[in-house]
């Protein structure tokens, strides 16, 4: 399958209905899912029957170009995990939502800026997005700081979602940080 976006060390491409175990072992993991779920894993089966068929229609409905990417190392192959790049459900589609979900080996390493920093280039270069957007708990110090990285300017605070009131820190509310194209294209 030829890659639909690659870094220096990384190939993003499309998911498959073969790709369920991938998701599956990364939303297992209690540390990834610290900031989601408290640490608790998502059902084998909602990723089977629910979340891996949404992100197969996602490429349908957006064409290709938007929607969520399983990058691996160029280097051996090895999953790292996701990046995404897609509108809010009713969004316009020239504003999208940057974020990923990396295994705890990726942690560390700067895949997650890497990753998202080329999908910014893509998002303003090729798909006429005019503004991207990430959203993260206030308390998730490492996620905010790939956002600054990426020179993401801190937009507002967030509620929470109500099924997230149990996660470590949802008292403290969640961010969300934004970049437009115009000050992308100033970096």
């Amino acid at each position: 399958m030829e890659p639909y976006l690659e870094t220096e060390r990384l190939a993003l491409r499309h998911f498959t209905a073969a790709d369920a175990d991938l998701l599956i072992e990364l939303d297992s993991d209690p540390a990834v899912m610290r900031y989601l779920s408290g640490g608790d894993p998502t059902a084998p089966e909602l990723i089977r029957e629910r979340y891996l068929p949404n992100i197969l229609a996602g490429y349908e409905k957006w064409g290709g170009d938007l929607g969520l990417f399983a990058a691996h190392e160029k280097d051996g192959g090895a999953f790292v995990g996701w990046f995404i790049l897609r509108p809010a459900p009713e969004g316009p589609l020239d504003e999208v939502e940057l974020g990923y979900r990396l295994r705890q080996a990726a942690w560390g390493k700067g895949y997650a800026t890497e990753g998202s920093r080329a999908l910014l280039g893509k998002a303003f270069t090729e798909l006429g997005v005019r503004m991207v957007w990430a959203e993260t708990m206030s308390v998730n110090q490492g996620s905010r700081n790939i956002m600054e990285k990426l020179e993401m300017t801190l937009a507002c605070t967030i509620p929470v979602p109500a099924d997230m009131a149990t996660v470590e820190g949802s008292e403290h509310g969640g961010v969300r940080y934004e970049i437009t194209k115009e000050q992308w294209e100033r970096q």
